[in-house]
């Protein structure tokens, strides 16, 4: 059997009039989605995207493939958020940003459950003090700098606020 030119094997079908390309069968798109999934998790709209990139004749092969994969829990739309959200928060950013970047993939923010272990405040503190250091903003000017910042890294107006303030003792 013919192999492609991009990793699976191929074979003869029906072919668009000028083209002179194999179709590749179910099975090598299979075993490119597997190659993919094995570096990392991908949304289903992710992964089908690079397919179609991959694979531009086989549009139709490409959903019963990604349905089987999910049927067998290879791919998982909700690993994918939770794993997608624990890295952006492990890098810094906060839930504003994490909501945008998803929204931009094409798939809804995480749900109030997935994030509702992380103390926002304390990770914009924590992405402050690594940035400015622990040395709270001496003046105004500082401040608005420093909180600036912390809205670029997509943390709501009042954590950023609060994160450039001192703590409060509410005990």
């Amino acid at each position: 059997m013919p192999e492609s030119t991009t990793g699976g094997p191929f074979i003869d079908g029906d072919v668009p009039p000028g083209k002179n390309s194999l179709v590749p069968s179910a099975t090598g798109i299979r075993r490119a989605a597997m190659d993919w999934l094995a570096r990392r998790e991908y949304a289903r709209c992710e992964l089908e995207q690079k397919l179609h990139r991959r694979f531009p004749d086989a549009t139709a092969a490409i959903g019963p493939v990604l349905d089987q994969l999910e049927h067998e829990g290879l791919l998982s739309d909700q690993r994918f958020l939770e794993s997608f959200t624990r890295s952006r928060v492990n890098r810094g950013y906060g839930p504003l940003r994490i909501a945008g970047e998803l929204r931009n993939r094409g798939l809804p923010p995480p749900s109030r459950d997935a994030t509702a272990e992380v103390d926002w405040l304390s990770e914009a503190r924590g992405v402050r003090a690594r940035r400015f250091g622990e040395a709270l903003p001496a003046g105004p000017v500082e401040r608005n700098r420093q909180m600036a910042f912390l809205q670029r890294r997509g943390y709501p107006a009042d954590v950023c606020r609060k994160a450039c303030l001192p703590p409060r003792d509410d005990a």
